[in-house]
């Protein structure tokens, strides 16, 4: 089992990358798990909805070049389905089961995805209706994935 995260930015505090790598830790015995991060396009503080529209845009080329034909992609997207823990579980498990062993997530930046991505994505998921800053939302994933495999294998969820 592949898994890649193709993320708009980097990951900037301390206590975010510490999370993340810890969550990488623990998936390691489930799947082989890989971050790309993308820049993320500057915005000028005065900006028109064109520039957020040409920014998107860029971040999309550079989010598409990353993600292979044969990768089951998963955008996250605040308009996606919403899904339990054990309802995720069962999504990858049931994914992994028919054939897609390469699932790819993306994480787009502070104005979310272009057309084109969304084109792209197999499907939607949202983690709730609230928005969050999308460095955060990495560890989010990460930690969602984890507890999905901890799920599927019937095991003890370490708090």
């Amino acid at each position: 089992m592949r898994i890649k995260i193709v993320a708009v930015g980097k990951l900037k505090e301390k206590y975010l990358t510490m999370g993340v790598q810890e969550y990488l830790k623990r998936l390691m015995c489930y799947a082989k798990v890989e971050i790309i991060e993308v820049k993320d396009e500057d915005i000028p503080e005065s900006f028109s909805e064109l520039q957020v529209e040409r920014a998107k845009n860029r971040e999309g080329k550079a989010i598409l070049k990353r993600i292979q034909s044969d990768e089951y992609v998963i955008a996250l997207a605040i308009e996606g389905k919403q899904k339990s823990s054990d309802e995720l579980a069962k999504h990858l498990e049931q994914l992994i089961t028919y054939g897609h062993s390469k699932i790819c997530f993306v994480i787009g930046g502070s104005n979310g995805l272009s057309q084109a991505v969304y084109e792209r994505a197999n499907e939607l998921l949202s983690f709730s209706k609230l928005t969050f800053p999308h460095q955060l939302m990495r560890m989010i994933l990460l930690e969602q994935i984890y507890r999905s495999f901890k799920i599927i294998h019937n095991e003890p969820y370490h708090k």
